[in-house]
């Protein structure tokens, strides 16, 4: 096992690097790897690679693609598939041949007889064969060289130490978290072909890629935890050649970035010391207020009062802090002192556009708040980045084609004027296998039910519908889930918009655990937008405030507004979540959490009350946070 002798990562099993983005991770290993490729060739050899079918290298494989346009020569790397689905067909959009097909070996000149993979279409009867064979092939070669993971293939809990390639049957989490690849829970295999984690063990070098703070809980149990069959991922601290590459986001978890006064000396900035005193209340569970002299020494904080104290005034000043935090005013409240307060009280009523990257993250995560900038009189504007049609059921479509035909019925409309796109959506679903990308009519017809939805809930808030955006940015509309790069086009939508209206407030999500990416590009997109803008006469002015709910939400340390709601206020923001139809009973694409986004939007605004009520501020219902933007800000 590598042992970490810096004594502010002492808890650390595992030899972790922290960067500040994937890109600059990515350009590290690959230019690692590269070099290693080079010293096998000068002594006649090839290099052979384990590679992952995770999202995590995406950048990796771009960086490959880059070097080989560039000239580099892959003629001399073996590359083995760590796992894939079975059954399925290689050609299937979700086959894990068919990702690494497109980002490595369409791309790069890697010889065909050099590509081995597991193969999803082996008959049952030959599967043993078939992976002692993948066994014997790794074993001619020497071995890998270089295992490139994110995880340790399809190996669930329970999977062995001394496994090998086997077959091996999927949870239910597993098969939840793949839904969106195959468009419904019930089009996932329930197998995988996997490398064992013997297997993946005997590697020579091992880097293990994570990125956003979705993968920070892993991050810390795979460095920090236990090892145990209950966390495959675990075995890999039994590794004397491995490192964990993460972004900032991915490292949040870890002692030393999480509370770092409890692994040595830490410069106490304004930002740490609120994150330090909540964290100790919590810890304690006390209320600022009742925090003592020895409660601070007692936890590796004797420092901050030294620095910062004495420790009434620290208490004293995070008090005031995290309470200038509340209002009632997300818009600012008018013709009153706004001193202490996180929004300006002018100009009154402000401009505001509020930028929601599927029709229901809005509602979803601030619909509390966007209640409250309607009623107070703003100038309210919702934009909806993306269609979301690729989260629709099937059979909401036919339900909406069936009513479109008893409308054309009863009233004897042009059916062929009225439903040209309807009937060849009919078609197209009736010739559509499960797990299959939608066809543009399908998509069309899915679109036009989430706009629907957005407009009901939209008007139920009060918004006026020329007020009601939908921007449909193009990155967004490949029928998939993997997803066109931002264009010019995308970027000119939003700059289009937001230069219209000059705003004086913007919303928009900065909850980057999305598992699909969307709200990440999203969010890209709207600081491009910005960015381009930023000469404009209004945009001194105007203030970009970020949003999170359905996927994470924001620490308490982190937070520069918190909009209290009321019970009455929470219901009219469950009732406007509920106009999304079709996203209730379930979602289509859930994540690995099994509650409803109603429920768990809820529950989350319910518990961060209850977490300002014990930090010793006033009883609340609910409440919803945000972030105001600054430049160079590390979400």
């Amino acid at each position: 096992m590598t042992v970490n002798h810096e004594f502010s990562k002492r808890y650390e099993k595992l030899p972790v690097f922290i960067y500040d983005d994937q890109q600059e991770a990515s350009s590290y290993l690959v230019h690692t790897i590269l070099t290693q490729l080079t010293q096998k060739e000068a002594e006649g050899k090839k290099l052979v690679m384990g590679l992952t079918s995770g999202p995590a290298a995406i950048p990796v494989y771009e960086l490959f693609a880059k070097a080989h346009k560039e000239g580099r020569s892959f003629k001399n790397v073996v590359v083995f598939g760590i796992n894939e689905y079975y059954p399925i067909q290689r050609n299937r959009l979700q086959s894990h041949y068919r990702f690494l097909e497109e980002y490595v070996f369409d791309v790069l000149d890697i010889p065909k007889n050099q590509v081995h993979f597991l193969d999803g279409e082996v008959e049952r009867s030959h599967v043993v064969e078939h992976c002692q064979d993948y066994e014997k092939k790794i074993a001619a070669y020497g071995g890998i060289d270089i295992l490139i993971t994110s995880g340790m293939g399809s190996n669930e809990p329970g999977s062995p130490y001394n496994s090998r390639t086997r077959l091996i049957t999927l949870n239910t989490n597993t098969r939840i978290a793949a839904a969106s690849e195959f468009f419904g829970v019930d089009y996932v295999p329930n197998y995988s072909l996997t490398m064992g984690i013997r297997t993946l063990l005997d590697s020579k070098t091992i880097y293990y890629l994570a990125w956003g703070e979705g993968a920070s809980k892993s991050v810390k149990n795979l460095v920090e935890g236990e090892i145990s069959e209950s966390y495959p991922a675990n075995f890999l601290q039994n590794h004397t050649q491995i490192e964990v590459l993460v972004d900032r986001a991915a490292s949040a978890h870890l002692t030393r970035i999480a509370t770092p006064w409890l692994t040595g000396p830490c410069t106490w900035t304004e930002e740490l010391t609120r994150k330090g005193v909540y964290w100790l209340c919590r810890h304690l569970d006390k209320p600022i207020l009742k925090l003592t002299a020895r409660d601070y020494n007692d936890n590796g904080m004797s420092d901050l009062i030294t620095e910062r104290g004495p420790f009434s005034k620290i208490n004293i000043d995070m008090f005031n802090t995290l309470q200038h935090t509340i209002t009632g005013w997300p818009g600012g409240k008018p013709n009153a002192d706004d001193s202490t307060r996180p929004e300006r009280a002018a100009p009154y009523p402000k401009r505001v556009i509020v930028f929601s990257p599927h029709p229901d993250d809005d509602v979803i995560s601030m619909g509390g708040t966007v209640a409250r900038l309607s009623q107070q009189g703003h100038i309210l504007h919702v934009a909806y980045q993306t269609s979301g049609n690729i989260a629709v059921f099937d059979h909401e479509v036919l339900r909406f084609l069936d009513f479109l035909q008893e409308v054309s019925s009863v009233y004897g409309l042009d059916q062929e004027k009225t439903r040209t796109i309807f009937v060849q959506a009919r078609k197209d679903l009736e010739k559509k296998s499960p797990g299959e990308p939608d066809t543009d009519a399908i998509r069309k017809v899915k679109g036009m039910i989430r706009r629907g939805e957005a407009k009901s809930a939209c008007d139920y808030l009060g918004i006026k519908e020329d007020h009601v955006h939908f921007l449909d940015m193009p990155f967004y509309e490949t029928g998939g889930v993997k997803k066109n790069p931002l264009s010019k086009t995308d970027i000119d939508l939003l700059c289009n918009l937001i230069d219209s209206i000059e705003p004086h407030q913007i919303f928009a999500a900065g909850d980057l655990s999305d598992p699909h990416g969307t709200h990440r590009i999203c969010y890209a997109a709207i600081l491009q937008a910005m960015e381009k803008l930023s000469t404009r006469p209004w945009y001194k002015d105007c203030r970009l405030w970020l949003y999170r709910g359905a996927w994470q939400e924001w620490d308490v340390a982190d937070v520069d507004m918190a909009v209290p709601l009321s019970p009455e206020e929470v219901i009219i923001k469950r009732n406007a979540i509920f106009r999304h139809q079709s996203q209730k009973d379930p979602a289509m694409f859930p994540g690995n959490d099994p509650r409803e986004f109603w429920k768990r939007a809820e529950e989350r605004n319910h518990k961060t009350a209850d977490l300002y009520d014990k930090l010793g501020m006033a009883e609340y219902q609910a409440i919803e946070m945000f972030r105001l933007y600054r430049k160079g800000l590390k979400l």
